[in-house]
């Protein structure tokens, strides 16, 4: 069993700075990609960016120049540093991992979720 927990979430003003945490724990003997995911209220979740373990990084065209993604395989943790948040940014952030319990095997894994709020 592997579990996600995120941390970092609140309430800022718009054009303020967040940085989301998430530590996956348990069962891991690999991470390939991670990322982060929003979902609004009423809408779809959306991905924000991912990583791999080799390092190539993808960012939704809403946050490129704002959002940066990094991890840290010791820790088995990635981050969300988030700059000059818009209102728009509002949203359940979650983490996600890609997790190899062994070799052979691969497992999709999320977070709780943690509550980015913008206001203006």
């Amino acid at each position: 069993q592997v579990q996600l927990v995120e941390s970092g979430g609140g309430l800022v003003q718009a054009g303020g700075s967040l940085r989301l945490s998430c530590a996956a724990s348990g069962n891991i003997f690999r991470i390939n990609t991670m990322g982060w995911y929003r979902q609004a209220p009423g809408k779809q979740r959306e991905v924000v960016a991912t990583i791999t373990s080799g390092g190539t990084i993808n960012y939704a065209d809403s946050v490129k120049g704002r959002f940066t993604i990094s991890r840290d395989n010791a820790k088995n943790a990635v981050y969300l540093q988030m700059n000059n948040l818009k209102p728009e940014d509002t949203a359940v952030y979650y983490c996600n991992a890609e997790v190899k319990p062994t070799l052979f095997t691969t497992k999709l894994y999320w977070g709780q979720g943690t509550q980015v709020t913008v206001s203006s």
